[in-house]
């Protein structure tokens, strides 16, 4: 055992403390390297398979990973993102959605598929509809592009016998947004909230997002709601027509270079008019009535007796006295005079008064230094940006509308063309995550890479190239620069090398020459204590012996 020791122990004392670090830290290095790329070779890579998920999906998910044995990560605080194998994103998303994963805290009329329909009572089966309905509405809430979470609230009173007895449902949403909702999508989200549900109308919804701000108010009355709404439509009405003109003037001075101010002023009076006028030349024969009346009369001037009262006393008395006829024709014509009735109701937010505001920037260029010089736009370009934008947001004078187009120098000032273009091109190549994680893990490779070549491969190629230079032999007397001659024999092309004063042959030669003397004077001490000292120096010889 002691034999096997001593030749290991007597290579450690010769290596010395500076080589075997090297050599520790060379094979931890190259152990971490390799372990590394075991690892990563082996490793599946990785991607989202969802993200913002609530505490009670997550758990849901990663319990039937577990179950079908898939490695999987999680992220966030609270386990929000979950990750799983890249190849298996597709099929992993589809088996979880075929189990109704995730719900995102609730549940639709899957509800139903669940439990005894038989022996639920008609309250439970009242507060499952009402649960079912609330989970569809939230998902469909969630189909919006910037909602990526929803609650929804109905509140749906119980049927009366009379209907005056009636209450009006109403509901409340409870949204989280990546980012913000227009008045339009707010309006959208109302209208799908009441369309689903019998008797609700928009009016009854009231929304709120995360930060508890009211997006719609549903307790307001009607003239409210009627303010709300011309609100709404004055804020379009100015955001449309600044985009207009940002568009048109954008294109002239260029992108960023134009700021656009638009205040919109909407009458919110109802004006209902009414007006009849009547044209007494245009007449229309409406009826005609015509009346002929004829009348005759005889005067018989003899007395009332008893004998004109027998009969027949008066037979031969008929045409005795004078006669009185008379004759009468009346015609009425009815005209039409034509009338107009004309009855005119102006509704609220008609345009009243406009006023737009535009400040562009002038023309930089290059100068002598180098740094952007300013110049202002020329007066009759002005002007023709002028005439577009009046154009563009429809100009009234008679209206008293006010277009002002100002051209003032930016505080900030824009770069130089070239630095335009490679801020360009930087935007082009904006990496993204998985991009930024893909450098850095060739990064590390590459590091790695580079450590076992200048610590395993470098000292691998100096000393096969050293091995392979001839040897040359000093043949010079001590402390004098002599004539270097190939082991070969005759004068070699190294001597004039050697000549030079500076050159490295000879500095390898004076190192040797210096190494010799040292190495002689160091056998001449050893030869003056063996010749002071031969009793120890015997001993000493002596055990060496025994031990080998």
């Amino acid at each position: 055992m002691r034999d096997v020791v001593k030749p290991v122990l007597d290579l450690v004392a010769k290596l010395g403390p500076a080589r075997l670090a090297a050599m520790g830290a060379v094979t931890l290095a190259l152990i971490g390297f390799f372990a590394f790329v075991i690892l990563r070779v082996s490793r599946p890579e990785m991607g989202v398979l969802y993200t913002d998920l609530s505490v009670q999906d997550a758990g849901a998910v990663i319990r039937d990973l577990e179950t079908r044995g898939i490695r999987y990560e999680t992220k966030g605080e609270a386990g929000q993102t979950v990750l799983a194998p890249r190849a298996d994103l597709a099929r992993l998303r589809m088996d979880l959605a075929a189990k109704g994963l995730p719900s995102a805290g609730g549940v639709g009329y899957e509800i139903f598929d669940k439990g005894d329909a038989f022996s639920s009572t008609s309250f439970v089966q009242n507060v499952n509809h009402l649960r079912a309905l609330e989970g569809e509405l939230a998902r469909s809430i969630r189909a919006i592009g910037r909602v990526q979470a929803a609650r929804v609230h109905l509140v749906l009173p119980e049927k009366r016998l009379f209907s005056r007895d009636r209450e009006a449902p109403s509901a409340a949403i409870v949204v989280r947004l990546a980012g913000e909702l227009d008045p339009g999508q707010v309006r959208a989200v109302r209208h799908l909230v009441a369309s689903a549900v019998e008797g609700l109308k928009p009016e009854r919804i009231s929304i709120v997002d995360e930060r508890g701000r009211l997006l719609a108010d549903g307790a307001r009355g009607a003239e409210d709601r009627a303010g709300i709404g011309l609100d709404e439509r004055q804020t379009g009405l100015e955001r449309r027509l600044r985009a207009q003109v940002e568009e048109i003037v954008a294109g002239i001075v260029g992108a960023g270079r134009a700021r656009v101010q638009v205040t919109a002023e909407l009458d919110a009076n109802r004006v209902e008019s009414r007006s009849e006028t009547f044209d007494p030349e245009s007449r229309v024969v409406r009826s005609t009535q015509t009346r002929n009346e004829s009348q005759q009369s005889q005067n018989t001037e003899n007395g009332v007796t008893v004998g004109n009262e027998l009969p027949g006393a008066n037979q031969g008395q008929q045409n005795q006295g004078p006669r009185e006829s008379s004759a009468k024709n009346e015609e009425t014509t009815n005209y039409e005079i034509s009338r107009v009735t004309r009855t005119e109701v102006n509704e609220g937010g008609r345009v009243k008064r406009l006023s737009v505001a535009v400040l562009i920037d002038g023309t930089y260029a290059a100068g002598p230094d180098g740094k952007p010089a300013y110049a202002p736009r020329p007066a009759a370009e002005i002007e023709r940006i002028t005439t577009l934008v009046r154009t563009a947001v429809g100009y009234d004078k008679a209206r008293g509308d006010q277009v002002e187009v100002v051209n003032l120098r930016f505080a900030e000032t824009p770069a130089v063309p070239e630095l335009q273009e490679a801020g360009l091109l930087a935007s082009l190549l904006q990496p993204t995550k998985e991009d930024v994680l893909r450098i850095a893990e060739m990064t590390v490779l590459l590091l790695l890479g580079l450590v076992v070549l200048m610590t395993v491969v470098r000292p691998l190629v100096q000393r096969v190239v050293a091995t392979d230079e001839p040897p040359m032999v000093p043949l010079s007397v001590l402390g004098e620069p002599g004539l270097v001659m190939a082991v070969e024999g005759g004068p070699s092309p190294a001597a004039a090398e050697l000549a030079a004063p500076d050159s490295a042959a000879r500095r390898v030669v004076e190192f040797a020459t210096l190494n010799g003397k040292v190495q002689a004077e160091t056998i001449e001490r050893v030869v003056d204590i063996v010749k002071s000292n031969p009793t120890e120096t015997v001993e000493v010889l002596r055990t060496w012996i025994n031990d080998h």
